[in-house]
């Protein structure tokens, strides 16, 4: 079994005061670990979450933390949702210095958005990709900034389905759906979106990567097997199979978060030891290059970005290039 990366304890000493991050997802999981530990170096973190109740609850549970914690409602399946978040955010908060895309669904059933997008498309990317689009702003006037978005290796390879995206049919309103085939797409758009977002903000201030966390247990995985299985009957034998903790998938993105290396690897992606199509890749690494063609296609970056904007009714922004 590759081995765990783990962040440089140095990181965990950085002084966040002043600092000012968004976590969607912030209320469970690997969102909930990173949270915690930004609230514990003493950076204000907008809690940013579907369901406020739970995420006020979790923000009270935090122990030993120096920074401070605000919980706006966010659901990334509802755009206007992402607007009034927005609206909100910038009514309170005149800075911006971390924005984590964190929160996502894998593996459901069809199911459509409230805007009419397939379910893991719309949730995983278009609701992260507005959201960004509207911070970019506050992002470049708290320069450095950054925006961590995570993915997963499944972007490559999804239980056999192979990532891509199909930029004429990528709500699967034409092909068949496949909750492994739509997961993988949406997790494609994920690191494609932080390489378009880097060439689109070179020399802005502003780095963007997009992360794998590994193989976390969460209740992410709700939909593709019961959780008791995955939390009782499976837990016992999870190193065996690669399985790990919160805390340890918070160590990538965190790692993103704080290292000081990290804007010179602006677009790249930044894996946990994961499961890829070439097994030579599932190491991972700090960063790494994706052993998916699609991942490095920059045609198709520039293309869903341009989809993207449409889709979220955004007007075209210009290339740096």
């Amino acid at each position: 079994m590759p081995k765990t990366h783990i962040c440089d304890p140095a990181l965990f000493d950085i002084d966040l005061s002043g600092k000012t991050i968004i976590v969607t997802g912030a209320n469970s999981g690997i969102g909930r670990i990173t949270t915690e530990q930004l609230l514990k170096q003493g950076a204000h973190v907008i809690l940013a979450c579907r369901r406020t109740e739970e995420a006020e609850k979790v923000l009270n549970e935090f122990d030993s933390v120096q920074g401070t914690g605000t919980v706006l409602r966010l659901d990334l399946g509802d755009l206007s949702s992402v607007r009034e978040f927005v609206k909100k955010f910038k009514e309170q908060f005149s800075e911006l210095h971390v924005l984590v895309n964190n929160a996502g669904v894998m593996a459901t059933d069809f199911q459509q958005t409230k805007d009419g997008f397939e379910m893991q498309i719309g949730v995983n990317h278009f609701g992260h990709f507005l959201l960004t689009e509207l911070l970019l702003d506050v992002l470049k006037s708290s320069t450095p900034s950054r925006i961590v978005t995570v993915s997963s290796c499944f972007h490559d390879v999804a239980m056999g389905k192979k990532g891509d995206i199909d930029l004429n049919d990528i709500n699967f309103e034409k092909r068949k759906y496949h909750q492994w085939t739509s997961y993988a797409q949406s997790k494609l758009a994920n690191l494609l979106h932080s390489k378009e977002l880097s060439k689109r903000l070179e020399g802005t201030g502003v780095s963007a990567v997009s992360v794998h966390p590994g193989w976390v247990r969460t209740n992410l995985a709700k939909n593709s097997m019961p959780l008791w299985v995955q939390n009782y009957i499976m837990r016992p034998f999870s190193g065996l199979i690669g399985m790990i903790e919160p805390w340890e998938g918070a160590q990538t993105s965190l790692h993103c978060i704080l290292a000081p290396d990290v804007p010179k690897y602006s677009g790249k992606y930044f894996s946990q030891f994961g499961i890829y199509s070439n097994k030579s890749f599932n190491k991972g690494g700090w960063p790494m290059e994706s052993p998916n063609p699609k991942a490095n296609d920059a045609k198709l970056a520039h293309d869903l970005y341009e989809l993207s904007q449409k889709m979220v009714e955004l007007t075209s922004v210009k290339s740096s290039d």
